[in-house]
């Protein structure tokens, strides 16, 4: 079926099964992978579902991330662009800008590096593990295990006090959302560039050993260029990571198999990780803009259309994937599109495989009687939020 026999349809982002990709999209992208979109506000662009295609426009230069470009694929992305996009806030720019911050942070986040990082990561995994133990056997793993671990590490990686969590973390949660008010978004986006700002000033005074430090050592950004870079690092780099571990664990609990082979084989703890990443794609989708007419699996992308393409969609594609609809912690992945494509791949996604390896074995041998306390089905989703996951996760062991 072509996409002018199936006509326009409208993202869909609700998950029937609490880990799989919404069945419309699974059928659309049998249909036709590449088909006509409505956005939420009229505009008639594309939606690409399957890992091939989603892939070639990740890796595409002429296809542009900058909001001003884009149109809203859902409703409450026509609020969010009310939010200023800070400077440094490098996610959504084009080269030349956007090299010219990568550069900057590349070498921040190289294998080496993350390698070097890890021995922090263990003792922060162990001493989670130590308090949920002292508090146990019934808590919320969120709360104790999932949330704290990429917190903790992120914050001493950019040399922020741990101390004031509390505060990111309930502006991270207002700005991800897709429910709250715009007011509730502007003011959690204005506390946090004000608290992140007078963080690197104080960076500057007095430096330490730590990556804010060391680029405000480098001089190449101004106070405001650095709030930007701190704020986009500090949200993506508790957020995604944190409901990672969290929707991952109930992904292991719901399915005994794939937790006993993990369990009993702790050599597929790295396999495991790519395959959560895969399975579960947290990240519903991501947006670009066609700069010039481009030419994509056998359909015209013309100059100023807009192209929404699902990362669920793609890592479910029996194409790329045999059996994508079941977990088997024994495939291999790689080649998934979690972490994205080409040159806006996810910065850390090292540090977030590093802190999923060590965190779910530690946890599932530290405890291993550890299962849900409610019924899966009580489980509160996520589903109300741009980054997938949990709200909580009540466990017992």
């Amino acid at each position: 079926m072509n996409e002018a026999e199936s006509g326009p349809v409208t993202l869909s982002v609700n998950r029937q099964n609490t880990f799989e990709p919404p069945q419309e999209l699974t059928r659309w992208r049998h249909e036709a992978p590449i088909r006509r979109m409505t956005y939420a506000d009229g505009h008639l662009g594309w939606l690409v579902t399957s890992h091939s295609a989603v892939r070639s426009v990740l890796a595409d230069n002429r296809f542009s991330t900058r909001p001003d470009l884009q149109h809203p694929a859902l409703p409450y992305l026509i609020r969010q662009r009310q939010l200023p996009l800070p400077a440094g806030f490098f996610l959504r720019m084009d080269p030349p800008d956007h090299t010219r911050y990568r550069r900057l942070l590349t070498g921040q986040f190289t294998v080496r590096r993350m390698k070097q990082l890890e021995p922090g990561i263990e003792k922060i995994v162990a001493e989670r593990l130590d308090e949920m133990e002292r508090r146990g056997p019934s808590l919320d793993l969120v709360e104790s295990f999932a949330l704290p671990i990429p917190s903790l590490v992120i914050c001493e990686l950019l040399g922020v006090p741990y101390a004031d969590h509390d505060r990111f973390q309930g502006d991270s949660a207002v700005i991800v959302s897709r429910e709250e008010t715009m007011e509730r978004k502007q003011a959690a986006v204005a506390d946090l560039l004000a608290y992140l700002h007078d963080l690197v000033r104080r960076k500057r005074a007095e430096p330490a050993d730590d990556l804010l430090s060391g680029l405000a050592e480098g001089g190449e950004l101004t106070d405001e260029e650095l709030t930007g870079v701190a704020l986009l690092l500090l949200v993506a780099g508790h957020e995604t990571t944190a409901n990672m571990i969290a929707l991952g664990v109930f992904a292991l609990l719901s399915n005994p198999p794939q937790l006993a082979a993990l369990r009993d084989d702790p050599s597929l703890a790295a396999s495991t990780v790519e395959e959560l990443l895969r399975y579960l794609s947290i990240v519903d989708f991501t947006v670009r803009a066609a700069l010039e007419d481009v030419e994509l699996e056998g359909q015209t992308i013309r100059a100023g259309e807009t192209v929404t393409v699902s990362i669920p969609a793609a890592n479910h594609d029996p194409e790329r994937f045999d059996g994508p609809g079941a977990l088997d912690v024994t495939r291999n992945a790689t080649g998934h599109l979690s972490f994205g494509h080409g040159i806006h791949q996810c910065l850390g996604q090292q540090l977030a495989r590093n802190e999923m390896r060590l965190a779910i074995p530690a946890l599932l041998e530290r405890l291993p009687g550890l299962r849900l306390a409610v019924p899966p089905e009580e489980v509160p989703m996520r589903s109300d939020m741009a980054i997938y996951g949990v709200h909580r996760l009540p466990v017992t062991w």
